[in-house]
């Protein structure tokens, strides 16, 4: 005698035969239907791409740095030229807008030369649906444009794995069950999406994913979540931490910081750790919760964004952007900034 009990020899014939299974199926793609045990979301090294005066139009989306008269060829190179130099500081995801005015217009070809000329060189792209102007209160304004919009998306880009899809940002004109209701119906409309390419919206201004994390209407996909100080207002450095991770839930695992951002322009110190500037603490504290998590993140902007004190800028870009037609250069406007964005990355 062994010391086993008279089956062992059948159980362990059971488990490997089981085993054996599992793998074939596992290689022909049936089984993984949900994420691993320690997923994560730091594949999204990333920025946003938006338009000078923010993304919220009713109007064509023209991103900075291009024109609305520019062919594809145009958009496609100066694309190359401004992702040149954010794959230079660790890139390799950019988070662009589009919208109901933008998508099957003659613009949107033109447009696309920016999707395309990303996913050319391996960049993963985040298309995200800004609302029709800010006037339209946080809500989708015409369901009807909203689906052809994104059945128009979804059919050109469905099977391109780098474009992921964001069916709308920042949803703060609903309260947490109809934009959970709006979402799910989202992904009932467009089932072609792969959910595993689809990014949920907290609730709010993307501003907490508890409830999203916890509807199992959701499971499968990926959440986007943003997070700045003037949500909330001056905190210390562990408090911004305890609460950024409050509202993540239980779903840091999935989640994409798709939006945060600090002033780049004003000579801050993000490297210093003792700093009592609240946007010092904010962005150090925004990282240190990112790296902890291996989460993912689009900074907020790369160009573009909300000119600030009367300047032609928005003071939290990253680059200055200089140069003519399709030469465009960017200059990263604060290394300490920079350095601690890619530390959040995990660099």
């Amino acid at each position: 005698m062994n010391g086993r009990p008279p089956h062992s020899r059948t159980t362990a014939l059971r488990r490997s035969l089981t085993l054996l299974v599992v793998m074939v199926l596992a290689l022909s793609g049936i089984v993984a239907t949900s994420a691993p045990a320690g997923a994560t979301t730091n594949q999204f090294r990333g920025m946003n791409w938006a338009v000078l005066g923010d993304n919220f139009s009713k109007g064509p989306l023209v991103i900075s740095g291009l024109s609305q008269n520019d062919s594809n060829a145009t958009v496609r190179a100066k694309a190359n030229a401004v992702y040149d130099d954010m794959a230079a500081v660790g890139v390799n995801t950019v988070r662009l807008p589009i919208n109901t005015h933008t998508v099957g217009t003659t613009w949107w070809n033109n447009y696309r030369g920016a999707i395309d000329a990303a996913t050319e060189r391996g960049f993963k792209v985040i298309l995200a649906y800004w609302e029709d102007g800010a006037a339209s209160g946080g809500k989708v304004t015409d369901y009807t444009a909203w689906n052809t919009m994104w059945s128009r998306v979804t059919s050109t880009y469905g099977a391109n794995t780098n474009v992921y899809f964001e069916p709308m940002n920042e949803p703060h004109g609903y309260s947490s069950a109809d934009w959970r209701n709006v979402a799910a119906n989202w992904l009932s409309y467009h089932y072609s999406a792969v959910r595993s390419r689809v990014l949920i919206g907290g609730t709010g201004y993307s501003q907490d994913l508890r409830d999203i994390c916890n509807d199992s209407r959701f499971s499968g996909t990926l959440l986007s979540f943003h997070y700045y100080t003037f949500f909330y207002g001056p905190m210390t450095y562990d408090a911004f931490r305890s609460h950024i991770q409050t509202r993540l839930g239980n779903c840091a695992s999935r989640a994409v910081m798709t939006e945060y951002g600090a002033p780049m322009s004003t000579g801050l110190n993000y490297a210093d750790s003792g700093s009592t500037d609240n946007y010092v603490r904010y962005l150090r504290a925004v990282t240190q919760v990112m790296r902890d998590n291996q989460m993912g993140g689009t900074y907020w902007p790369a160009l573009g964004g909300k000119p600030t004190n009367g300047g032609n800028y928005d003071w939290y870009s990253m680059f200055a952007l200089s140069g003519s037609g399709t030469n465009l250069n960017l200059t990263v406007r604060n290394s300490s900034g920079r350095d601690r964005v890619r530390y959040g990355w995990g660099l």
